[in-house]
């Protein structure tokens, strides 16, 4: 058995201390699906008494002119409004925008992970790397896994402290730099998944809260996205190579660690690997040869980017074809599948672990129809806009406000979705007030959920990671974890805030049609 690792004296400070606070509340919320329900109940009962007021809000318009604002809460008690969600009970759910994107995206992406097909691929990235560039790699190829929903937990952290060993280096500071880059860097990607149609569809309600026309575009946080992805590996490559890895080469490595080999890929699986690559190149390619003509059935007025484009409307369809079809032909060529019936098989398990998913869903449709019919979200959103307004700190400074709100409250809310749901009625509307966009209040929003996954000990996959630690030093308890990515999120919410605020002022394009101000129509 190795020395007693020093950080776990750490663990029993301040840090600890805190956390456990942090873990105590957050373990007394309910589930986010009764959470909703019960926001929904509360909503209810303070549109009550709130119906009977009369509430007025003095703005600054795009022209600088002071313009006063009356809104009035509708009681969702009364005889019109239940009657509403009676008839309209099942339209709520079936409409809610994230519903059936996530559904049909995941059942495509769900397919090419359970097959080994995506495994594959990130093992193939990790194993070509030199060691000099070693630490990008796995942060780069962990930011990259974000389409594969969970393949980043499963596959790409544990390989991360295998080849870290293999190069002589510290197997959990692998751990630290793919956690970091699975979640810390959870909203920084360069290719479209499902979290950018889930967040794109909770934006666009939030937005039509006070515009109902306005439409988000599913890429519009794709370049700033995109560009983050390269700028928090330089971030998450110093803070690990100069900050965390120095400090654990104090700690010795139990000396009877559960030290894995990396696993090579076999010759079978990497001869169904390159077929079912070009076979999803030849799909890409189809989609690409149809809308190159000016006259496309997939443009818009010539356009391909716009929200009203064929092309932008189907990319939902285009992923879930993208994945699906090179998913199923891996499965083959490997053995996973041996008949037709195999596949249904597979999408039934994908379904079923989405089942929590569909639940909560139920509940967060129900929970921003009631916030839209009761008026209060247009209510909380002009009170805050006139408070910032009056504050006068700026757009910039109400950005900054608003990420820091976020990246505390993601502390005790995990789930990107639930916290969205909940804040997107709240944040849009009133940000939207202040002539800042939905798109760059999207933005703001990604940066500060993101940051603080990687200490929240409330976070789905925290205590899976702690597991894989504890194969090299079994002593590691949540707080040693903490202690070892705190400087990854203070690192991360820092130069990411700056970045977007650089971004921003440069004029830079947050995405398609990702707009910076707001003006109403």
């Amino acid at each position: 058995m190795g020395e007693q690792p020093q950080m776990q004296d750490q663990s029993k400070g301040l840090i600890n201390k805190f956390l456990n606070g942090i873990e105590w509340v957050g373990n007394k919320l309910p589930a986010p699906a009764l959470l909703f329900f019960y926001s929904m109940l509360l909503i209810m009962v303070i549109s009550l008494p709130l119906s009977y007021m009369d509430f007025s809000f003095t703005l600054t318009n795009s022209s600088g002119e002071s313009v006063v604002q009356t809104e009035k809460v509708y009681n969702l008690f009364s005889a019109e409004k239940l009657l509403y969600f009676l008839t309209d009970f099942v339209r709520i759910f079936v409409t809610f925008a994230p519903l059936g994107v996530v559904v049909v995206g995941m059942l495509g992406i769900g397919i090419a992970e359970r097959t080994g097909y995506v495994n594959v691929a990130l093992q193939k990235l990790l194993s070509i790397t030199p060691k000099k560039l070693l630490t990008p790699m796995v942060l780069f190829v962990a930011m990259l896994s974000h389409f594969a929903a969970d393949a980043g937990y499963i596959v790409v952290i544990p390989i991360g402290a295998i080849l870290f060993y293999a190069a002589g280096r510290h197997p959990v500071a692998g751990i630290a730099a793919a956690f970091a880059g699975v979640s810390a860097g959870f909203s920084a990607n360069m290719i479209p998944a499902t979290n950018d149609i889930l967040l794109q569809g909770i934006t666009q309600s939030a937005a039509r809260i006070v515009d109902p026309e306005y439409t988000v575009n599913v890429l519009s946080n794709w370049a700033f996205g995109s560009a983050s992805v390269f700028f928090l590996i330089a971030v998450g490559w110093f803070v690990t190579d100069k900050i965390v890895e120095p400090r654990l080469n104090r700690t010795k490595i139990d000396d009877d660690a559960q030290v894995e080999e990396h696993k090579e890929v076999t010759a079978k699986e990497s001869r169904a690997f390159w077929i079912s690559t070009v076979v999803m190149a030849a799909v890409l390619a189809v989609f690409v040869i149809w809308a190159y003509p000016t006259d496309s059935l997939l443009r818009h007025e010539g356009s391909l980017t716009s929200a009203g484009a064929p092309l932008m409307k189907s990319i939902v369809a285009i992923i879930f074809i993208t994945f699906i079809i090179p998913g199923i032909v891996y499965g083959f060529l490997v053995g996973y599948y041996k008949k037709a019936d195999d596949i249904i098989a597979s999408l039934t398990e994908n379904m079923k672990d989405m089942s929590s998913f569909l639940i909560m869903m139920f509940f967060c449709a129900f929970f921003i129809e009631a916030f839209t019919q009761s008026g209060l979200g247009r209510l909380i959103a002009l009170a805050g806009a006139e408070t910032l307004q009056n504050m006068n700190v700026g757009p910039k400074t109400t950005v900054v406000m608003a990420i820091l709100f976020i990246a505390f409250i993601n502390l005790f809310i995990g789930s990107a979705s639930a916290k969205w749901v909940l804040l997107s009625p709240i944040l849009v509307p009133m940000l939207m007030h202040l002539g800042i966009a939905p798109e760059l209040t999207q933005a703001a929003y990604r940066v500060g959920d993101s940051t603080t996954n990687i200490i929240s000990p409330l976070m789905t996959y925290f205590a899976l990671v702690v597991v894989y630690c504890q194969r090299y030093i079994k002593t590691t308890g949540i707080g040693t974890l903490i202690s070892i990515m705190i400087p990854y999120t203070i690192a991360f919410l820092i130069s990411w805030i700056i970045f977007l605020l650089i971004w921003w002022g440069l004029g830079l394009p947050l995405g398609i049609e990702g707009h910076y101000y707001y003006t109403p129509s």
